[in-house]
């Protein structure tokens, strides 16, 4: 049996999110300049996921607790996986990351799965970081990457960034 899917937009100060969700799973949020349709039905997840939205953008809200079913290969799911430790404030390099899971030479595997994340901000893959602290790659652009990081109290204005 193929699930529902449906859909709706969320406007940021940066820019739309768009959901996609079944009944019971969040699927995909990333950003957009344009707006998904809205679905006709709205599944509690995409109400809890709005609502958790809110608050993180009003500064309330630290970590998500939603229900998510991102769509990837066994290794972008342990990346996925890791990506949702990255505490609130902090960031880590790809390097961590691939030491995490696989080991050094998979940095570059990582970046990729980093930049195929189906869950943007809520699997928090705007928190990884160049090794030498740079702003390197985000799907939804450097300049979003760079505003949440202020958002969340990462980047100052002279760009020094914190690494736990």
């Amino acid at each position: 049996m193929l699930a529902t899917f449906y859909t709706c937009s969320y406007q940021t100060p940066i820019g739309y999110l768009n959901l996609a969700a079944t009944d019971s799973h969040l699927v995909s949020c990333l950003f957009s300049d344009i707006a998904y349709p809205t679905s006709p039905e709205q599944p509690a997840v995409l109400q809890q996921t709005i609502t958790q939205l809110n608050e993180y953008f009003t500064g309330t809200r630290r970590q998500f607790d939603i229900p998510m079913q991102p769509e990837g290969t066994e290794f972008q799911q342990k990346v996925w996986a890791n990506l949702s430790s990255i505490p609130f404030g902090k960031t880590v390099s790809y390097m961590a990351v691939a030491r995490a899971v696989s080991g050094e030479k998979a940095i570059r595997a990582v970046g990729a799965a980093n930049g195929k994340n189906p869950i943007c901000l809520i699997v928090p893959c705007h928190r990884v970081i160049g090794s030498d602290g740079s702003l390197t790659g985000y799907a939804g652009g450097l300049w979003r990457k760079e505003w949440l990081l202020k958002h969340e109290g990462i980047l100052k204005p002279t760009k020094q960034l914190t690494l736990f």
